[in-house]
């Protein structure tokens, strides 16, 4: 029996659906690696392991050394909580963690700025205690993970819905503690989740630019990361540089969706 072919319609569809993809996705790729390897490897390697270059991907790799653990163990436990313990206030966390899902980021740095800043809520009793927020490390680590916080919560949320109860409550009835229940049950049953979550987190953080401009100052070789390397030699017309840091970028977010990829196949088995 023979199977019928497509119809027009559908190659139509696929058609306008590729030529779509590769003019807003794949162009541009393909333009930025075409421009950065122009005249060989020499040009971006040179701007990429110049001192601002490696101290902006240096900065870039510690956002992530810091905030995505801490955004870990938060979405996990921010997890158990919606799920495990039903309680009036589950709705309103619930809201609260999409916020930087439905905020601009440069609206969350200007948030910063103005309860950590020099006449801010907090930024006059923390200039006294010697503590600098603004214009340094802390104050990018709080901007990363304020929009990177509810990756890690959205995905291990529904797997903890999915598994259900009845596991944990075998290993609390075999004489296990909440804690021993958590490491031997919980965590191996939800590992995917997290693992993708941290993924998606890892992914943020490395591309966020808008909040983290605003409460970094972005003074090169200081509080410059990748993304803010690449707007500011843009701005100044260091093209190798830019291109060179865009392509780094790239390829991390190359690699962050092949990380997906993997624990998604993992995940089915």
């Amino acid at each position: 029996m023979r199977t019928a072919s497509p119809a027009p319609s559908r190659w139509a569809l696929r058609v306008v659906g590729l030529g779509y993809l590769t003019l807003l996705l794949l162009a541009p790729l393909v333009a930025i690696f075409y421009k950065t390897f122009e005249h060989g490897l020499a040009p971006p390697i040179e701007a990429i392991t110049s001192t601002n270059g490696l101290h902006a991907l240096k900065l870039s790799l510690l956002m992530v050394v810091i905030a995505v653990p801490l955004n870990t163990i938060f979405g996990i436990g921010c997890a158990l909580l919606l799920v495990r313990h039903k309680w009036k206030g589950n709705a309103l966390i619930d809201s609260v963690i999409n916020l930087p899902f439905a905020m601009s980021p440069v609206v969350i740095g200007l948030a910063l700025f103005l309860l950590y800043g020099a006449k801010g809520w907090l930024g006059p009793d923390l200039a006294e205690a010697g503590v600098e927020i603004l214009f340094s490390v802390p104050g990018m680590v709080l901007a990363s993970i304020f929009v990177s916080i509810p990756f890690v919560v959205r995905e291990t949320v529904p797997v903890l819905q999915e598994i259900g109860t009845e596991q944990e409550q075998a290993a609390s009835t075999l004489g296990a503690n909440a804690w021993q229940t958590f490491w031997r049950v919980t965590l191996p049953s939800i590992r995917w989740g997290v693992a993708y979550g941290v993924v998606l987190t890892t992914a943020r953080v490395l591309g966020e630019f808008g909040a983290v401009s605003i409460v970094s100052g972005s003074r090169s070789g200081e509080t410059e990361t990748l993304p803010l390397y690449v707007k500011k030699a843009f701005d100044n017309f260091e093209f190798p540089a830019a291109y060179g840091a865009s392509v780094l970028l790239a390829l991390l977010a190359l690699t962050t969706l092949l990380a997906m990829n993997v624990l998604k196949r993992k995940e089915d088995a």
